[in-house]
């Protein structure tokens, strides 16, 4: 009955033993210094004790002032390591896949949630809806020092034992405030003067990661497909940038939403956003993740006939019921 689902993917070497993926949902467990509780890790290895194949962490910050929330985890540093590097263990004994997902908030966050003495930072001077601060722009050689944090961030991603790292490029944090021309106003290199411009920090994060760890770790990237706002960025944008982006390295394409963040107004459809991940779909060769909308098992089964994808990610659902998948089996 649920032949697709229940089926086994392989990602970069890697066989994830089914195609349900517990997607990155910010639960503010950590430590304000980024280090990892023991109900942070319980969190993750409850959803892989219920089954599921891919578990995605939330935001694992590269700077201290990336905070969009104060209790968010962190790899900025050396010290982080050893308190993250129980959670892979503790997920693998089920037989789970773990990435760490690694961002930068960007202007999207608050004072009270940043280091004293920090400023917001974004890709132009554009102030958040919920902000309390105008960011101040990323020079152009500040943006090349933010690509070496995230590549010394998926380093320690490796060394904690995670399985990967996901790059956030979604739901209006930094690199999706480059890449969306709602946001980005540059005029450098960094600009949105063109689809390389738009993505050539995400393009020199991935060289950063592939420099330091070689090919065969896997990257995924959250893509931020559409912001369905007028001047916003578009399917056919996204589109572009994944076929691009696949050939960068990138082995695995999570969709969602952009500057409209993880819900569509108006949508309350299982897979709402299944209008990107469709055609990108249908122009990449390197799997495809859907989340939003998503409630059932049915759902995620149709959504993978359908060809909307080859994955499926579940949210709240997993809130209520971690041992979800177990009764379905």
């Amino acid at each position: 009955m649920f032949d697709h689902v229940f089926s086994p993917i392989t990602i970069k070497g890697k066989t994830i033993k089914n195609r349900f993926t517990v997607p990155a949902m910010v639960c503010n467990f950590c430590n304000k210094d980024g280090t990892a509780t023991e109900r942070y890790i319980a969190y993750h290895e409850a959803k892989a004790k219920g089954g599921w194949g891919l578990i995605i962490t939330e935001d694992y910050n590269v700077s201290p002032e990336g905070h969009g929330f104060s209790c968010t985890a962190g790899l900025w540093n050396d010290g982080q390591i050893a308190s993250h590097s129980e959670l892979p263990k503790r997920v693998h004994k089920y037989g789970a896949t773990i990435l760490a997902q690694i961002y930068h908030c960007g202007r999207q966050t608050h004072k009270s949630a940043i280091p004293e003495g920090c400023h917001t930072r974004s890709s132009s001077a554009i102030l958040c809806p919920f902000g309390d601060e105008i960011p101040i722009p990323f020079t152009t050689e500040e943006v090349k020092g933010m690509v070496k944090k995230y590549g010394d961030a998926a380093v320690r991603a490796k060394k904690c034992g995670f399985d990967g790292v996901e790059i956030h490029s979604a739901h209006g944090y930094l690199l999706n405030q480059f890449y969306s021309p709602l946001y980005n106003h540059r005029t450098d290199e960094y600009g949105c003067d063109t689809m390389e411009n738009r993505i050539r920090m995400h393009l020199e994060i991935i060289q950063s990661i592939r420099g330091s760890l070689g090919t065969e770790y896997p990257i995924a990237i959250r893509m931020g497909g559409c912001d369905y706002q007028e001047g916003g960025t578009s399917v056919e944008d996204t589109v572009e940038a994944c076929k691009i982006l696949e050939k960068s390295g990138v082995d695995l394409l999570d969709i969602t939403g952009g500057m409209n963040g993880f819900i569509r107004p108006g949508h309350t459809e299982a897979g709402y956003f299944r209008d990107i991940s469709t055609a990108v779909k249908k122009q990449v060769d390197i799997p495809v993740l859907l989340t939003g909308g998503v409630k059932s098992v049915e759902d995620a089964e149709a959504l993978i006939q359908d060809q909307c994808t080859d994955m499926v990610g579940i949210g709240r659902v997993l809130l209520k019921n971690p041992q979800a998948l177990h009764l379905c089996q």
